[in-house]
């Protein structure tokens, strides 16, 4: 990657459900980043209800430092397989929005310090850019890695 960072910030939320352990889904947020960069985090705990009254506790975090960004990038461009990767190629288009780009990661396989794409229950990941142009985002996906 190049030494002009070209990631600007990461916002990273996750719902914890009554039926999990919210300490547990701390731990899944937690091993999406390198362990250097979890010092770093600090995670914002909301409580909400659901829709038949059931709590809900959101968790969130917007990164910002340059280097946390850039070490939890790299991770991701590594950590993700090449199916996944091939499979976010496909999708590109659905995951873009405004010099963003939207991932869903599979919550247990954080847990267990995987990454790996997810649509169920996931952790959302927004990965703002600093070029807003589709083709230069797709470029630098293509350059880091995180797309064959």
């Amino acid at each position: 990657m190049s030494s002009k960072a070209p990631v600007g910030y990461i916002d990273v939320r996750v719902l914890a459900h009554a039926t999990e352990d919210v300490e547990k889904v701390v731990t899944a947020v937690q091993h999406i980043f390198p362990p250097e960069s979890v010092v770093t985090l600090s995670l914002l705990k909301t409580s909400l209800t659901g829709h038949h009254g059931n709590p809900i506790v959101l968790i969130g975090a917007r990164i910002k430092d340059r280097k946390a960004v850039q070490t939890f990038f790299a991770r991701l461009c590594t950590g993700l397989s090449m199916l996944d990767k091939e499979t976010l190629s496909r999708e590109i288009e659905q995951h873009m929005e405004r010099g963003n780009l939207f991932i869903r990661l599979d919550k247990q396989s954080a847990f267990l310090n995987e990454l790996k794409l997810g649509s169920m229950d996931p952790i959302h990941l927004q990965i703002h850019f600093k070029k807003h142009s589709e083709n230069e985002i797709l470029d630098v996906c293509r350059e880091s890695g995180l797309l064959p």
